[in-house]
């Protein structure tokens, strides 16, 4: 084609363009943001934030008042995922474990202390230090702030009374012969572990391997849990057995001829076991998470877990005339606890030898 009628069917085309509307272009900008807000929503409605997660090993029982009672209070709905009462806590531990990478859970609520700090070296928790915490005694929290310690029991001898005096010295004498009449719980899981993580740390591996083969040689009997030794000894079946005093305390509610001696170590130290609680790392929801935190670690929430039926001890300052008498006397044993924060590695080594030893 020659040059001029290249130009000119240039200019042709160009004229046969419709012109730009100087209000559509101004309008542009309104409606890529009109765009912009419909697509944000729709995100926002595909994918609306749901309840807090828990994961809680505490009994449901006394948790779920707890929980909703923050719902009251906050606004904030909370969706609680219990454990077996198979598996206590141990199960939640594992799960939290896997779920590592894509966690499912915003926070924690342990009935123990033990696989809290395996998730703390697992790198599963975040820090938080809130309103709560510094009201709790150093030897019960982190000292990074990744959980924190409150409302606790104690490993006990229950004792029906019927049968044999409730006393530390009947205790040393009755280790001494036949366990045929005496009962434990499987030490798998829950305070029976955590006694148990407390003799390896203690004693070293040896002694207790030797010191458990042992019980079982002289007839102890090992059985489900805390409440099945504290259903044996209420009914007489055995003599006396080693459990916590949640479950102490509710064969006391049924009328049972039971009474308590505390577990103790060297320098007489109880074997104090808090409920902890801590936020999970990768939460979606960490306001709230750190809500639910302040409020288990208040001196609310700890006097009413002390008027449960489980009658869990504050560590933190509560008005004491707001306690049972119940709980009262078990004050003084708080600080006595021995510091189980050291127990990370007992537990990892010991828990492994107990599931070669017991079985999973």
């Amino acid at each position: 084609m020659p040059r001029e009628c290249a130009r000119s069917a240039r200019s042709q085309d160009h004229r046969l363009k419709p012109p730009r509307s100087r209000s559509a272009l101004r309008r542009l900008p309104a409606l890529l943001a009109l765009l912009c807000i419909g697509l944000l929503g729709g995100c926002t409605n595909d994918n609306r934030p749901g309840p807090l997660v828990v994961y809680c090993a505490h009994d449901s029982l006394y948790a779920d008042e707890i929980l909703q009672k923050f719902t009251e209070q906050t606004g904030i709905q909370v969706s609680p995922r219990y454990d077996t009462e198979a598996t206590k806590s141990l199960g939640l531990v594992q799960q939290l474990v896997r779920e590592k990478d894509n966690p499912r859970c915003d926070v924690f609520w342990n009935n123990e202390l033990l696989g809290t700090l395996h998730l703390k070296h697992q790198g599963v928790l975040q820090s938080y230090r809130g309103s709560g915490f510094d009201r709790i005694p150093e030897i019960y929290r982190d000292a990074e702030a990744y959980w924190a310690g409150f409302a606790a029991r104690f490993r006990v001898y229950i004792v029906n009374t019927n049968e044999m005096q409730a006393t530390a010295d009947a205790i040393d004498e009755a280790w001494k012969g036949d366990l045929s009449e005496t009962a434990i719980a499987k030490p798998l899981y829950g305070t029976t572990l955590t006694q148990y993580c407390v003799y390896w740390h203690l004693w070293g591996t040896d002694k207790l391997k030797s010191w458990n083969a042992d019980l079982l040689k002289r007839g102890i009997r090992v059985v489900t849990g805390n409440a099945t030794v504290k259903n044996l000894v209420a009914q007489g079946v055995c003599h006396w057995g080693l459990t916590d005093t949640d479950d102490f305390f509710l064969a006391v509610d049924d009328g049972s001829p039971v009474a308590m001696v505390p577990v103790t170590l060297e320098n007489q130290q109880t074997i104090c076991i808090p409920n902890t609680v801590a936020i999970i790392e990768g939460t979606q929801h960490r306001d709230e998470a750190r809500k639910l935190v302040d409020f288990l670690l208040s001196a609310e929430t700890e006097l009413a877990l002390a008027n449960s039926k489980s009658r869990q001890v504050p560590l933190g300052p509560v008005d004491e005339q707001r306690l049972p008498d119940d709980v009262t006397q078990l004050l003084p044993w708080v600080e006595r606890g021995y510091d189980l924060r050291v127990l990370n590695d007992a537990r990892n080594q010991c828990l492994a030898w107990l599931q070669g030893e017991y079985g999973q």
